[in-house]
């Protein structure tokens, strides 16, 4: 076991590690981040920061002196830069598991051999793969296989032509052509899995995403309790399956016929588990804590329903937005994430609201996410466009 007391090594200092470093903080543990940004959310608060890029071998060595056990907080980090550190302190996740979840052709083979159904699709590895992807594939997404996340390098393609124009654009990278199935709602389940084994799933949130960014988490999913149960069952199979060591998220598609298909698997605290901050007794970062240093892990239980909507960039169109719209609400909880330049699209930070019942957390977050757009003159709602290429 590591104790409250040591330094902790971050690989990356984005919102993920940044929301880790409070956690482990609050827990007395101090935080060193290896990133190269001169600033950054994770950097601008942790008690030390190796300004290196992740395969740096000085960075490397620097933070491994410091610290007694390191993660990551985004799946980019190269699984090297994983290999080398572990030569010198522990890490987690697992060089082994690391490589599997950050390449989705490996991700997609590593879960059909353990049973679990994923989104039908066929791997492209050049142009004549294409010749061979049969009509009923379309309409499909063209994915990269390696680092693409949230719509990045991500194309929607109604037939062989424009998966053809896809491929060429993403520099005829390996990448996975998915076919797009009747979807009646999108789901994730963030897990965690220590040292010894123990495994604890968070409750199933229902995401909701424009612009293949995640928008709106509510929790606990609109979906029958047998449903989630087997959502959780399948997190939990895959955490077992990887001999994971952390926290993961796997997202998952409800299909109109009720069946479960696995859509994602991310190795590292995921976007639709920051509810947990707020609404459960162990947030994901403490959670990340615990498995890193070798604790037990919390207890999952929700307080309340709640619902986390994302704070992108465009609100920021017209200046500062308005928090009061935020703060005036008793039981919504506002997380900002220090980044100084506002862009479409990026995370600027999240907000989180509990309520009573699953319905009025939802008002009371539409009603507060409604205001903050009409400041920034973007309408009250915005729908997600359908169809346009590319899908980021």
């Amino acid at each position: 076991m590591i104790a409250p007391g040591a330094t902790l090594g971050m690989l990356g200092g984005g919102q993920l590690g940044r929301l880790f470093t409070l956690a482990a903080q609050s827990m007395g543990y101090r935080v060193t981040v290896l990133d190269p940004g001169a600033e950054s959310p994770a950097g601008s608060i942790a008690d030390g920061h190796v300004r290196a890029g992740y395969l740096d071998p000085e960075g490397l060595r620097q933070l491994a002196r410091l610290c007694a056990a390191a993660t990551t907080e985004f799946e980019k980090v190269p699984a090297e830069a994983l290999r080398r550190l572990a030569e010198r302190c522990p890490v987690a996740p697992t060089v082994a598991s690391v490589e599997v979840l950050q390449d989705r052709v490996r991700q997609r083979e590593f879960l059909a051999r353990h049973g679990l159904a994923t989104v039908p699709c066929t791997v492209v590895r050049g142009p004549q793969d294409l010749a061979g992807a049969g009509g009923d594939l379309y309409p499909a997404i063209m994915k990269v296989s390696r680092f693409g996340y949230e719509g990045k390098d991500q194309y929607r393609v109604s037939g062989p032509d424009e998966a053809a124009y896809a491929l060429a654009a993403m520099g005829c990278e390996p990448c996975v052509l998915e076919h797009q199935v009747p979807i009646a709602r999108e789901v994730a389940v963030v897990v965690a899995r220590g040292a010894d084994g123990q495994v604890a799933a968070f409750p199933v949130a229902e995401n909701e995403h424009r612009h293949c960014v995640l928008e709106l988490s509510t929790v606990p999913a609109r979906i029958p309790s047998e449903l989630a149960g087997e959502a959780v069952a399948v997190a939990t199979s895959v955490a077992e399956a990887l001999e994971y060591r952390g926290v993961l998220c796997v997202e998952l598609f409800v299909l109109e016929d009720g069946r479960l298909l696995v859509s994602d698997v991310s190795p590292r605290p995921h976007n639709s588990g920051h509810y947990t901050i707020d609404a459960c007794l162990t947030s994901q970062f403490e959670q990340q804590v615990r498995a890193l240093c070798g604790l037990p892990l919390g207890d999952t239980r929700l307080h309340a329903p709640a619902v986390m909507v994302n704070l992108l960039g465009d609100l920021w169109r017209r200046g500062e937005p308005d928090w009061g719209a935020v703060l005036a609400h008793p039981r919504a909880r506002l997380h900002l994430y220090g980044k100084r330049e506002a862009r479409p699209g990026r995370k600027m930070g999240h907000l989180t609201v509990l309520g009573d019942s699953v319905e009025g957390a939802r008002g009371e977050a539409l009603e507060i996410r409604a205001r903050l757009r009409e400041r920034a003159g973007l309408g009250a709602s915005g729908g997600d466009p359908a169809g346009a290429s590319p899908a980021a």
